[in-house]
């Protein structure tokens, strides 16, 4: 028993040695460190691309006529960074828009009433890099101006429509931390880890290694154990080392070993699934593009539940976990054993002599 353990702490190593020259996956770690080391500065950064007006100086200026253009400046005085100036005509709205460098219009808004109903056209600039933000802050014009117009005209609808989502005034760096950055920092090492094996296990049987190594004698079980043991041992190292450099940099993590536990659970998983992929389809293109739809149909299909591991990842981090998020970290381990026993089920079946 001591030598078997010994031959796949041995095929380990090698493995874990072999990727140090690996310059892609060196890469996608330093990427992921100095995600994980920076995040502070990153997260201002990448919630600016989508929600503009959370970043100081971010100003547009809305050129809006028609007959209901007051109602919708009054609403866009609830939105900040934007700036309504009413016009008579389009005429007169859509030629301060096109002389934007002496008026410092950014977009036109129409907002027309046809049948009781009012009727919004916007006009924003095309190929612009002002485009993006310009277009989030009408966004924002446009619900609020929603909201208002949905709570004038309630006494006087025949029936009550579709209650809007309430209005939260949270912190979008807080969402986008805990929602994005996360379970980005956990799941990408899983991603990374499952790739590696599935490259490992073809690249042995490409180049005829596996027969060497099985000499020597090492059983296949023990190549595939110590293949799995150097692939998916990284990503829960990987994701303790994220998590400390966030709380390094001022974000705070809950139920650290819970969430590490859930990385680790998903990349046994996840790998057991790749070197599965690897001994049934040993070309490794084949075997990248089998284990590229089955990761995509496994965790993409999580996602879809309410309790996913990429959900339950999020509210671990936040500290404010359900009942159900714990079950779902035991049922991701309670899974990843499976997978591994069934992985062994396969090995048993495969004829090494004939690979």
């Amino acid at each position: 028993m001591r030598d078997r353990t010994d031959s796949r702490v041995t095929i380990a190593r090698r493995e874990l040695g072999s990727l140090r020259k690996e310059k892609t996956i060196v890469l996608a770690l330093a990427l992921q460190l100095l995600i994980a080391a920076f995040s502070s500065f990153l997260v201002v950064g990448l919630v600016s691309l989508y929600d503009p007006g959370q970043v100081g100086g971010a100003e547009v200026d809305v050129a809006v006529t028609g007959d209901a253009a007051e109602d919708l400046i009054s609403a866009s005085q609830e939105v900040r960074g934007v700036d309504a100036q009413p016009y008579r005509t389009e005429e007169a709205a859509m030629r301060a828009f096109q002389e934007y460098r002496a008026t410092g219009i950014d977009a036109v808004v129409v907002a027309e009433t046809r049948d009781e109903r009012v009727f919004v056209r916007a006009v924003a600039p095309d190929s612009n890099v002002q485009t993006t933000v310009v277009v989030v802050q009408l966004r924002d014009v446009l619900r609020a101006f929603e909201r208002a117009e949905r709570t004038d005209r309630a006494a006087f609808l025949s029936s009550t429509p579709l209650e809007l989502p309430p209005e939260t005034d949270s912190s979008p760096y807080f969402g986008f931390t805990y929602t994005i950055l996360l379970p980005l920092l956990l799941v990408l090492p899983v991603f990374i880890s499952g790739s590696i094996t599935v490259d490992s296990v073809t690249e042995e049987i490409d180049r005829g290694t596996l027969e060497l190594l099985r000499v020597a004698p090492v059983t296949l079980h023990d190549v595939v154990d110590g293949k799995l043991a150097a692939a998916a041992g990284l990503a829960p190292i990987q994701a303790g080392a994220w998590i400390v450099l966030l709380e390094l940099n001022g974000t705070s993590v809950a139920n650290a070993m819970a969430l590490v536990t859930l990385v680790a659970g998903l990349a046994l998983l996840v790998c057991g699934l790749g070197a599965a992929v690897a001994l049934v389809s040993p070309d490794r293109r084949a075997a990248q593009f089998l284990y590229s739809i089955a990761v995509l149909f496994v965790i993409g299909g999580t996602t879809l539940l309410p309790h996913g591991p990429v959900t339950a990842a999020a509210r671990l981090g936040i500290g404010s976990p359900a009942t159900a998020d714990f079950l779902a970290v035991a049922s991701v381990a309670l899974l990843a054993i499976a997978v591994y026993l069934g992985l062994h089920r396969l090995v048993d079946r495969v004829d090494a002599d004939a690979l």
